[in-house]
């Protein structure tokens, strides 16, 4: 079965940096769009980043370019999302998030709130406080 398991969450400091991890099993990503998504307390859900996994192209929102980076290492079927200058705003569940790219076209490309993402992991916690 397929699954996702996100790691490398965690309590850092105004301005650190972290780097999130998706690791992938039960299927390859070779085909699919991966999405980070993130949900604060009393928020509704939003999309990060995403990337194909098939030509590497990505989509950032607007609120993280520049600190933000997605990435992915194809042979080891994960995918990365580094994130630098953290800001207390950016505490949240993270969560990553799968869709074939067949699907993904046909619901539209996008990558905003992940309702057309049919796959998810279980989430891991970044907490920016000093």
């Amino acid at each position: 079965q397929l699954q996702l398991v996100e790691s490398g969450g965690g309590l850092v400091q105004p301005g650190g940096s972290l780097r999130l991890s998706c690791a992938a099993s039960g299927f390859t990503l070779d085909n699919y769009v991966i999405g980070w998504f993130r949900q604060a307390p009393g928020k509704e859900r939003e999309g990060v980043s995403c990337i194909s996994s098939r030509d590497g192209n990505t989509a950032y929102t607007d609120v993280v370019k520049g600190r933000f980076t997605i990435s992915r290492d194809n042979a080891k079927n994960t995918v990365y999302l580094q994130m630098n200058s953290l800001k207390p705003e950016d505490t949240a569940v993270y969560y990553c998030a799968t869709v074939d790219l067949i699907n993904f076209h046909a619901y539209g490309r996008r990558c905003d709130d992940g309702t057309n993402f049919g796959s998810w992991g279980q989430g891991t916690q970044v907490t920016v406080s000093s």
